[in-house]
């Protein structure tokens, strides 16, 4: 018999008052000349929904057609499935707050689907507002012995490194840079990963990565790295295992890799970008055991075992327990399970391929203009949905700028210290629209 208290869910510890905050970060682009349309349809005026036809699959977005939408992953637009979800769930909450609040259960759901997307177990899933909040979890709650020290590199976003700025800071451990690549359109795996290896130590117990470099477009070769990463582990204690840690926004939903592919420890990325789902959700993945090397950093009301008048340490599976509680946007979470369904339906496998192919098209296209230097490795094997490039004698903000008023092309700038030109292909883009955006780049001067 279990005499370590009962299991209090969501509705008892609400019920009880016992809240805890949760921050969530905001992802800015470049700003363009305004919004291509001010208002959106409702759900219901999207057309049948065809999975297998590219055109119905454009259509489910209520973006302004009129615009090629390059940055469109930066900050989701929503489908009609995602709509449709949303206005129901904030619909029950408006109508009956409290019975809907409490009444099924509309988290366990999504959990679901998110592992069946992750080909990972529900458990083991921990359900966030973002990447960065994710990354916070798992940085903020990681445990270290004296002595052991983080492996990163120099071409992580600000929230991996930030993240681990502030784990030296509670920890006194060192935080290390590698440098993976001087060219990162000259980058190879082999370079990548012996830079890498070369850089860890005994002593590293965190090797932080990222899948996509949303600066360059460079896709880490995550599996080869894992499989170094475990060779290095044959021979060191479970306390003292490097633990492979994925920041994969820019792979997650644009490519087709499982976490078992992958062979990660943790992935953290938002659900807001190239899935497609509700704005201000996202997934933290813990392979198993591996969640023992954290603690959680926000009280969790996930279901797990807690007796309130003890003060005993909460426990139960490792998703559920780093899933911060207190009240969240809960018609946006509950929501989550219908881009899954919708990314599912077309088949991952066919997601990625159409964004592969566009961006082959595209970096071939760039390649070729005398005006353009691409950033982005032209191997597919080494990037993903993000192509980024500079414009001779233009910067980046400006052609941004160019591109929206005069071509009607949506793009970004990449917000680091080099700063490029960034386009992402996707299934809210098509071939033509790629072959219109080399014309209109090779257009500025």
């Amino acid at each position: 018999m279990d005499d370590r208290g009962p299991r209090v869910g969501r509705r008892g510890l609400l019920g009880a008052g016992l809240l805890a905050g949760a921050g969530a970060a905001l992802s800015g682009c470049t700003p363009g000349d305004g919004p291509a349309s001010p208002t959106a349809p409702a759900a219901s005026q999207a057309p049948p929904f065809d999975p297998a036809s590219w055109e119905s699959v454009r259509a489910q977005f209520p973006l302004d057609p009129s615009y090629a939408q390059f940055a469109a992953y930066v900050l989701a637009s929503h489908p009609a499935q995602v709509r449709r979800a949303i206005e129901e769930h904030r619909r029950g909450l408006d109508t009956d707050t409290d019975a809907y609040l409490h009444g099924e259960d509309r988290e366990g759901p999504v959990r679901e689907a998110a592992a069946a997307y992750l080909g990972a177990d529900a458990p083991d899933v921990a359900l966030t507002d973002s990447t960065t909040m994710g990354l916070g979890l798992l940085y903020s709650g990681m445990r270290l012995l004296p002595g052991q020290d983080v492996l990163t590199t120099e071409h992580d976003f600000f929230a991996t490194h930030e993240s681990l700025r502030l784990l030296a800071a509670r920890t006194g451990a060192e935080v290390r840079r590698a440098r993976l690549y001087d060219d990162p359109a000259k980058a190879s795996a082999d370079e990548i990963v012996s830079r890498l290896k070369a850089a860890l130590t005994p002593r590293t117990r965190v090797v932080a990565i990222t899948w996509v470099h949303s600066g360059t477009g460079v896709r880490m070769p995550v599996r080869a790295i894992a499989d170094m990463v475990a060779e290095a582990n044959r021979s060191r204690d479970a306390e003292d295992r490097a633990l492979l840690c994925v920041d994969g926004v820019h792979g997650f939903g644009a490519m087709a890799d499982d976490v078992e592919e992958l062979g990660c420890d943790f992935l953290a990325s938002g659900t807001h970008k190239w899935l497609f789902g509700p704005r201000g959700t996202g997934v933290l993945w813990g392979r198993g055991r591996a969640w023992g090397a954290l603690l959680p950093v926000i009280a969790s009301f996930s279901g797990v075992t807690v007796d309130p008048g003890t003060g005993d340490e909460p426990y139960g599976p490792g998703g559920l327990l780093h899933t911060p509680g207190g009240y969240h946007s809960f018609e946006h979470r509950w929501a989550l399970g219908e881009a899954f369904a919708f990314h599912r339906a077309i088949g991952k496998e066919r997601v990625a391929a159409r964004i592969t192919e566009q961006a082959t098209r595209l970096k071939a296209g760039l390649a070729a203009l005398p005006n353009v230097r691409l950033v982005t490795p032209v191997s597919a094997e080494l990037s993903a949905g993000l192509v980024c490039c500079a414009v001779d004698g233009m910067d980046a903000p400006t052609a941004v700028g160019r591109l929206r008023r005069d071509h009607r092309i949506i793009t970004s700038a990449t917000p680091y210290q080099d700063v490029y030109l960034r386009f992402g292909t996707g299934i809210v883009t098509t071939p033509e629209q790629v072959d219109q955006a080399v014309k209109a780049v090779a257009s500025l001067r």
